[in-house]
């Protein structure tokens, strides 16, 4: 049996000495929201996902469409962007969400595989569509039906994006597919892949000539044993986060997996970093505003997620974030606010970019676990 099996199974005998479940249902853990009394928001995210003023007040970065969300709604919204890892927050807020009890936010952030994770575990609360009309009429068509929240019951997505290639042409030439990543010899020591579990092993599936969106655990099997096969020859430098940045601008990388809204961002400032769409395709995900089971504040969540998909509104924050933009109209709304970005391929991708992506096949919590387990030690996490 594999560690990670141990792991799995060690949870099971738990439960079976008398410690509960993590998963509640929303009979069991009851959430009261005292919105119509407290305007009031605790708000959960990731680094650099939200549009920034270079002004500053009371020493402070002023977020500019958060502040006319204040302003227009009375809500005060508490902004915090701790959200460095998927994992890593899970770890956060399990023993929590797991006992139904407080997490100190009304709203987060988390992508498909992790949200995904919630919603199955009971920690979600359900959303009331009739309260956000404009998520309704403005989500794209392709982001509406996710397998895990097929109605949107659960979710709403905050930002898209692609995880591709970014290569720093200063220090290397092109790196044209996943494959070279991982074998060219002039590479050796100078790439990072990223320590999101579903990101790589897309990649490593694909390599295997397996379908990220429905494998077997045959295939994740051979994918894992590539991975660490990559990982005993030297060719890895590190897995990261989104700290890839630094490192890949300043050349001490010359290639990396990475995500599409931090490449454009680079892109601005140093001309060496180029995007590529890998010869084995591309990922594709959504990072989705979640809230948890105990948040006080859910119509206040909601008054928020109507707000960002106006057109307009999210308009002006893609300009800022540079992904993928969730909200039908918004390329229209950029036209006013950034004409350079109208046609941009990584913020409006055309069908045919789109075509060439896939998703990560959501995973039951024992699956996740197991795998997640697995990824870890092959990394050495």
């Amino acid at each position: 049996m594999s560690l990670s099996a141990l792991g799995v199974a060690g949870g099971s005998l738990l439960t079976g000495c008398g410690i509960p479940a993590a998963k509640q249902s929303a009979g069991e853990c009851v959430s009261t929201d005292r919105s119509p009394a407290q305007k009031a928001l605790i708000f959960s995210n990731w680094p650099s996902y939200m549009d920034e003023s270079d002004e500053k007040v009371n020493g402070k970065t002023v977020l500019p469409t958060l502040e006319e969300f204040q302003t227009q709604s009375g809500i005060q919204v508490t902004y915090i962007a701790d959200v460095n890892d998927n994992a890593e927050f899970y770890a956060k807020v399990r023993d929590q969400l797991g006992s139904c009890q407080p997490c100190g936010r009304d709203i987060f952030v988390l992508t498909d595989w992790m949200a995904a994770r919630m919603v199955s575990l009971g920690w979600i609360q359900q959303l009331d569509h009739k309260a956000m009309p404009n998520v309704d009429a403005h989500l794209l068509a392709q982001l509406k039906s996710p397998n895990w929240d097929p109605h949107r019951d659960y979710s709403v997505p905050w930002q898209s994006g692609l995880t591709g290639i970014a290569y720093n042409a200063k220090v290397t030439s092109e790196v044209g597919s996943f494959a070279d990543l991982l074998s060219r010899s002039d590479l050796k020591g100078r790439i990072t892949l990223l320590s999101e579990m579903p990101d790589t092993m897309a990649f490593m599936l694909k390599l295997e000539g397996a379908d990220p969106g429905k494998f077997n655990d045959a295939e994740w099997s051979r994918a894992l044993q590539h991975l660490e096969d990559v990982v005993a020859s030297g060719q890895v430098r590190r897995f990261t986060g989104n700290d890839y940045v630094q490192d890949l601008n300043a050349g001490n990388i010359a290639a990396c997996e990475a995500w599409s809204g931090d490449v454009l961002a680079m892109q601005a400032d140093n001309e060496d970093i180029k995007f590529v769409v890998p010869e084995e395709g591309l990922n594709l995900w959504s990072d989705n505003m979640l809230v948890p089971n105990k948040a006080t504040h859910k119509a206040n969540a909601e008054a928020l997620m109507n707000y960002y998909y106006d057109p307009e509104v999210a308009a002006t924050l893609a300009a800022w974030v540079n992904y993928i933009c969730p909200v039908e109209g918004a390329q229209k709304a950029m036209e006013a606010i950034d004409p350079e970005l109208v046609e941009s391929p990584l913020i409006f991708p055309d069908k045919d970019v789109l075509a060439k992506t896939t998703s990560f096949m959501a995973l039951d919590t024992a699956k996740a676990k197991l795998y997640e387990t697995d990824f870890n030690l092959a990394i050495g996490g």
